[in-house]
């Protein structure tokens, strides 16, 4: 393949992007409108979403053939064509990570003050908008609060929590969601059914639950799996579990069924045997601290049919967790789950890599 897999099936069209259907319906309804906001604000998780859909507004405010009461981009006109190359001179991107200093946003004022050269809009994305500087972002704000006409800016960020409030009061603020497993899989489904590869359903099930609610992430995960799968061979969960180090989901949950039932001798000697397996100890308890924390949310939540938590879990996996969370208080998987990270910490010195895992089941079950 010519490109990496979220490279090159990236959505070229809002009709193409998964999940996040309350963001994209405003969107397109305001594009065909010609109801257009000078300043969005994108918020959520890494991996959902905001910078496709970002240059997807971009494109379609920005297209030469699409028609005033559409909202798709054409995808053949000149400026299309310079978005999706990434050479378009009326589209400008900063990574607020490395450029977030005041110097660079009084360049931006500078650059703001001149009209789009090819285009509609002058248009500016600004990604992880909340690493800029105090004095930035004081800056930014004033730009924001009188933009020229044909100046759009769309920020975004993974922390809405660290953005000053002025300025998120000047956007027209969108919330992006973890996208769940169904729906990972089934654009993974698509990816592999256009690249002729084949491949077992639950595999696509395993990359989509580990990528936890990130397209971007799924997609990277699949990359490596196709990149090291021999031309002809058939994606598996056997494959995906020995390349990624991905733990089988059923064993984790029988690891922390002995650590419930406090049967320290035959955890320890289940992880024993793991180990002589090639599963990774450190990823091992990783996994558990996360299904550890996932159990720890069913017992404090009322509701979690209303957690996006487990809206992104397969509800076999809630099932489960919801029978092994009945062998525990909150006050021992808290302090089971501060066990395993004391424990991860110090398996990255340790000349035996299992042994702090093995103490901290053992002191667990102890008690």
């Amino acid at each position: 393949m010519n490109f990496v897999l979220y490279r090159k099936y990236r959505p070229k069209t809002f009709r193409e992007i998964v999940g996040q259907e309350h963001i994209v319906k405003t969107l397109t309804n305001a594009i065909a409108l010609g109801k257009v906001s000078h300043a969005y604000l994108f918020s959520g998780p890494r991996g959902t979403g905001k910078t496709t859909i970002a240059r997807l507004l971009a494109k379609a405010l920005n297209c030469q053939g699409r028609k005033e009461d559409e909202c798709e981009p054409c995808n053949q006109c000149q400026s299309c064509k310079e978005i999706d190359r990434g050479v378009s001179i009326d589209l400008v991107e900063i990574d607020a990570a490395s450029n977030r200093g005041i110097d660079e946003i009084r360049e931006l004022k500078e650059r703001v003050k001149f009209r789009p050269l090819k285009s509609k809009y002058k248009i500016f994305i600004i990604d992880e908008s909340h690493q800029l500087t105090k004095e930035a972002a004081n800056a930014l704000l004033k730009t924001l609060e009188e933009p020229p006409s044909n100046t759009v800016f769309i920020l975004a960020t993974t922390e809405i929590q660290k953005m000053i409030p002025t300025i998120i009061s000047r956007c027209q603020t969108f919330s992006f969601r973890r996208l769940m497993v169904p729906e990972i899989s089934k654009k993974l489904e698509d990816i592999l059914n256009s690249e002729k590869i084949k491949f077992d359903k639950e595999a696509l099930d395993l990359i989509a639950l580990s990528a936890r609610g990130s397209i971007r992430d799924a997609e990277s995960l699949l990359d490596e799996v196709v990149s090291f799968s021999a031309k002809n061979d058939i994606i598996k969960v056997e494959t995906i579990q020995q390349l990624l180090g991905i733990t089988d989901k059923s064993i984790i949950l029988k690891f922390i069924e002995m650590i419930g039932k406090k049967q320290a001798k035959d955890a320890v000697e289940y992880l024993n045997e793991l180990i002589l397996k090639g599963i990774d100890p450190i990823e091992l308890v990783k996994s558990l601290i996360q299904y550890l924390r996932e159990i720890l949310m069913l017992k404090i939540n009322k509701n979690p049919a209303s957690d996006s938590l487990f809206s992104i879990l397969p509800q076999e996996t809630v099932k489960s967790l919801n029978i092994l969370a009945k062998q525990f208080t909150e006050a021992q998987i808290e302090e089971m789950i501060e066990k395993l990270i004391s424990a991860q910490d110090k398996m990255k010195f340790a000349s035996i890599v299992q042994l702090p895992l093995e103490l901290a089941i053992i002191e667990f079950c102890k008690k």
